[in-house]
Formats: C-alpha cells, structure tokens, sequence
C-alpha cells in the first residue's frame, strides 16, 4: 500500500471509493465540490499496487469566528472495506498531519468518534472553548495542534468551507 498526496488521475477513484463507502452520494459530492470551488487543501490516498484507491482523507480550510488562522478541518475519511482495521485510517491522518505540518498549517479540526481520534492525539475542541454550527456534537467536534501556541487565547465557532452547509 503507498500512502502519498493524491494527484489528478485520482479523483476518478476517489469518487468511485466515496460512492460505495457511503450511504448516500453526499461525501463524493462534496470533495467533487471542494475540488471545484479550489477548497481542498490536501488530498491523502492510499493506493494498492495497480494505483486503486483504498483510502482517502480530505483536508479543507475552517475559519475561527470568520478569521482565517491556518486551520483545516479533516474531512472525510474513508477506507475501502476490504482493507479495514489495518491501521490504514491512521496511516492516512498522520500523512495529512505531517504534511500539513510542513506546509504551515496551525491546526486541524474533525467531527468523529471520540475514541478513535482521541487515539490519534486529538482532543475535545470544547476543552479550548471551541464550537461548531451542528448542535449536539460537542463530544464528536475535536482539534489538533500542529503549532506551539495555536490554541492560544482563542474561543469562538469554527465554520467549514461553504460546501459543508450544501450537504
């Protein structure tokens, strides 16, 4: 399995990889969105030895009460069934954290289990008096620093791009 940013052939698969992941057609119909609307900061693939993808994770801006402060928000991630609990959602995340990392970025924010992103280093963004538009996510909303002082003296809502609230 090679992990690497994702390149233009890919979004075919990528597609193809939302579309028989998820319930409904929502997830492929937002990176479609992102990608057109210039919004997708970073694309992670997992591809097997023929160049299938496996894996995805997407990383898109968020704002900090309208502000612009280098954050992204991770979403979605998907693995393909067939390669499940092999550590592969992981593998994907820490790719996009490092990646992000190095580009600048001061930190990421994901609407997910608790459990498993937990696992990952991430925290409640409640503990840093963060919030998000879904009420009820308090437990689900988290955060993860990338740079010393990105947490500090800040509260407020974070907002995804635009084609969140599209869906």
């Amino acid at each position: 399995m090679l992990i690497r940013t994702e390149i233009g052939v890919d979004a075919a698969s990528i597609d193809m990889l939302l579309r028989r992941s998820f319930e409904t057609s929502a997830e492929a119909e937002l990176v479609q969105q992102l990608r057109e609307d210039g919004l997708l900061t970073l694309g992670v693939v997992a591809t097997d030895d023929e160049g299938q993808v496996l894996g995805y994770a997407a990383f898109s801006p968020v704002t900090l009460n309208g502000e612009d402060r280098q954050w992204v928000g991770l979403a979605p991630l998907v693995v393909d069934a067939s390669v499940r609990r092999q550590g592969l959602g992981k593998q994907l995340i820490y790719e996009g954290l490092d990646t992000l990392n190095e580009f600048g970025y001061a930190a990421v924010v994901v609407m997910g289990d608790p459990a498993y992103y937990g696992r990952l280093g991430f925290e409640p963004a409640a503990r840093h008096q963060l919030r998000c538009r879904w009420p009820g996510t308090e437990a689900a909303f988290q955060v993860y620093k990338l740079s010393d002082g990105a947490f500090d003296q800040i509260e407020g809502q974070i907002e995804y791009a635009a084609p969140f609230t599209r869906f």
